[in-house]
């Protein structure tokens, strides 16, 4: 059964509750991920505009020192329009509401701001269902998000994370079969659907990081489709790592596992010729930029993805465990935290990465000059 089934007959098994019909038909594929009408010249790799389509994107390209625009920083957006919630467990980091924020960005915007990622987290009672139908809602928080930046800071760039876990009443990162399992084709058709809306929407980068596979060429082929592959970035996540590093992501974004856990998707620790198939993979499928997450405790991983996607740019995700386990050592008094957060990030760009997504992104704006 394909998801756009799947809905149609949770659509009408459901026939007296018109808002959730609304909802999930809001999630019917914009596509087969098996039969498609695309037709395309060579193979799908071949298709490179979207990844030098936006000025940013082209200054991805250079390997240079650590600068501003090589930082993305991460933003947790609550579909609570006025909150302002402090995450205990990553230091001086919040879920935001739209009401607050355009006053957060705009003095990281004046201080050289480049590119933020975007996290949904619904806190609304009832939001998160099996097929996590709320995560393309047109006003859910990421979709919301990305309008409002486009609108007043047009210069920053906008990636949007591109997973179900926040949204889906289990916690995982797709759909899962009766058994519990992860069914990969139902949640590729479900990713690839959520990565359309969110670049229609006006992200100018989708990054799926839900590891199934087969979801980086899906997403390709329906920006092709669309007509928008030459304007979107696709950042695909291509060494996910499971670990004990997530726990605080995890706290902010309220996407923990109900039962289980991520290890049958996520890469398994050590996984070094796992991670370089599956780098091999996403950038065949048509992947722009690959990423490699965690970033301190994965180094050689980074090397490979260089050597690998040599002609590709290389992110790299410090995750929100590097981040607390830093704060907490300069707590310590083991070293300042200036002198730590340089060294981890000096670290991964020699390691081969020319991108970094870090929490650190506002405190590097003010201690560096360009």
């Amino acid at each position: 059964m394909s998801f756009s089934s799947l809905v149609s007959d949770l659509t009408y098994r459901d026939s007296d509750r018109d808002e959730k019909r609304s909802t999930l038909s809001r999630a019917k594929s914009y596509a087969s991920t098996a039969a498609t009408s695309v037709s395309i010249s060579g193979d799908i790799s071949s298709q490179l505009h979207g990844g030098y389509s936006h000025p940013l994107a082209r200054a991805w390209q250079a390997e240079r020192q650590l600068t501003k625009s090589m930082l993305i920083y991460p933003l947790f957006i609550s579909d609570s329009p006025d909150e302002e919630m402090l995450i205990p467990s990553l230091p001086n980091q919040h879920r935001r509401g739209l009401n607050k924020l355009v006053a957060f960005l705009a003095p990281l915007v004046r201080k050289g701001l480049r590119s933020v990622i975007l996290f949904g987290v619904p806190m609304a009672p009832n939001v998160k269902d099996a097929l996590g139908t709320a995560a393309d809602d047109p006003k859910g928080p990421v979709i919301q998000a990305t309008r409002l930046i486009r609108r007043r800071f047009p210069e920053l760039f906008i990636v949007a994370d591109v997973c179900l876990c926040e949204y889906t009443s289990h916690g995982h990162c797709g759909i899962l079969r009766d058994d519990g399992s992860l069914n990969n084709q139902l949640s590729v058709d479900r990713i690839s659907d959520v990565a359309m809306a969110y670049a229609e929407a006006g992200a100018h980068c989708v990054a799926p990081s839900d590891m199934n596979d087969g979801r980086i060429r899906a997403i390709k082929l329906k920006l092709i489709e669309a007509g928008i592959a030459h304007q979107v970035v696709l950042m695909s996540y291509s060494a996910k790592f499971s670990g004990c590093l997530y726990g605080p992501f995890r706290d902010a974004a309220g996407s923990c596992p109900s039962f289980g856990d991520r290890r049958c998707y996520q890469l398994p620790p050590g996984g070094r010729g796992l991670a370089r198939r599956a780098i091999h993979r996403d950038i065949n499928e048509g992947a722009d930029i690959i990423m490699v997450k965690p970033a301190s405790q994965y180094l050689d991983i980074i090397s490979d993805a260089k050597e690998i996607g040599k002609d590709l740019p290389v992110a790299a995700y410090q995750v929100s465990g590097e981040f607390a386990m830093i704060h907490a050592a300069a707590k310590a008094g083991v070293f300042d935290l200036k002198t730590m957060a340089f060294e981890a990030t000096e670290g991964i760009l020699r390691a081969g990465a020319t991108i970094v997504v870090s929490y650190f992104t506002p405190d590097f704006l003010d201690w560096l000059s360009d």
